[in-house]
């Protein structure tokens, strides 16, 4: 390797990297990492990781990447790389001897660690990376690193309240790079629900509230099969005027799961028992939007069907046309039909908040696609937030 890239934090050398889309993302993760860093320092927050820099960032990139390209025993690998030292790891595994951060020691190692929640630690001295062990306990804003699929990489690091799904950052696949726009959930006439989704990454509200919708979304995306998830007002029955009647599965009593655990101390959400419980609640009705047909919560998080048929209200009309963004740096608002994002699935959900504009619609796809419809005010029409780069 070339050794020309200096280190901006200790002075040293590390290897220059070959993969052009990591020095092309580096400079906005290194910004994103600053962002809430500094934010965290402001909250009083003593026990901080190590802020990556844009070196290093770019330097694990490039191998990380190289190594998604390799096979061992016919496979890809599918690892998380976690930037921390050992003594920041809660209970690690520390390998006797250290290595060399390389890719086809990435590849080799691959098989040892591609099972959820184990991360691959590395850390550096000297000028140069090195992997030291594994560990499944990091710090809040540890920069990690996931390796997906062959040349599809996800930067993200841990939430603030350390529960559920991570905080994705960039997203690189190829010599495509994608990076969450910060700014984006400051629309003013976005519903509360759309602004948590999309804003649960935010630096500056110390620890997040349990965010169900976010772990619901991901439950959504990850049982691969496509579903619809309806959130409707608790205190009104309108939205029944756009379900085709009878409902296939009714649930009565409403499943008020969620409430219990949302409604808990704050002690307790640190509970591993209680995580465990919302992990139970998430899976057991993530799942049922693998059924046929729509699933159905209130704004309370309470179950309330599933498997259920949406229909055009008689009071309303055909949506004609909705607007789409996605939360990225230099996306722009298009306006088009809703039939372009999808199937019968995302013209229904369309259709449906265009009859209930105090609904929410959650659309994921058997892609990967992921989709969120909500009613605009300013915009007067449907608003399709593609939301994929929050959920990897």
């Amino acid at each position: 390797m070339n050794y020309a890239l200096t280190n901006l934090t200790t002075g040293k050398i590390i290897p220059e990297p070959t993969y052009q889309a990591a020095r092309a993302v580096s400079a906005a993760v290194e910004y994103h990492f600053r962002q809430y860093f500094d934010a965290a320092r402001l909250r009083g927050l003593e026990e901080l990781i190590h802020e990556p820099n844009s070196a290093i960032i770019e330097a694990i990139i490039d191998v990380a990447f190289w190594a998604s390209l390799g096979k061992e025993e016919g496979r890809s690998p599918k690892i998380s790389l976690a930037f921390l030292p050992p003594e920041m790891a809660g209970l690690p595994m520390v390998f006797e001897r250290r290595l060399l951060l390389q890719s086809h020691v990435l590849t080799k190692l691959a098989p040892a660690v591609e099972r959820p929640g184990i991360h691959l630690g590395i850390w550096i001295e000297a000028g140069e990376l090195y992997i030291w062990g594994t560990t499944r306990d990091i710090p809040s804003l540890c920069f990690v690193l996931e390796v997906i699929e062959p040349g599809s990489l996800v930067v993200k690091h841990r939430r603030n309240d350390g529960i559920g799904k991570y905080v994705n950052v960039a997203t690189i696949k190829g010599d495509k790079v994608k990076v969450v726009d910060e700014h984006r959930n400051s629309t003013y006439d976005r519903p509360p629900i759309i602004n948590s989704l999309l804003g649960f990454s935010s630096p500056y509200t110390g620890n997040d509230p349990i965010n169900i919708l976010v772990q619901l979304a991901a439950s959504m995306r990850a049982h691969g099969r496509g579903g619809c998830l309806l959130v409707v007002p608790v205190d009104t029955d309108e939205w029944k005027e756009s379900i085709i009647h009878p409902i296939t599965y009714p649930v009565l009593p409403a499943f008020s799961r969620f409430n219990t655990l949302s409604n808990s101390e704050e002690n307790e959400t640190t509970n591993l028992a209680w995580q465990t419980m919302l992990r139970q609640a998430v899976d057991s009705v993530g799942g049922l939007t693998a059924v046929d047909g729509a699933t159905i919560i209130s704004d309370k998080y309470e179950l309330l069907a599933f498997g259920a048929k949406i229909g055009r209200s008689r009071k309303s009309k055909q949506v004609e046309q909705i607007v789409l963004t996605e939360p990225i740096i230099g996306n722009f608002a298009n306006v088009i039909h809703p039939a372009m994002l999808g199937g019968t699935r995302h013209l229904s959900a369309a259709q449906f908040v265009f009859d209930q504009r105090n609904a929410v619609a959650l659309v994921a796809s058997q892609d990967g696609r992921f989709t969120i419809f909500a009613w605009s005010p300013k915009e007067d029409m449907v608003h399709a937030h593609q939301i994929d780069i929050l959920l990897l």
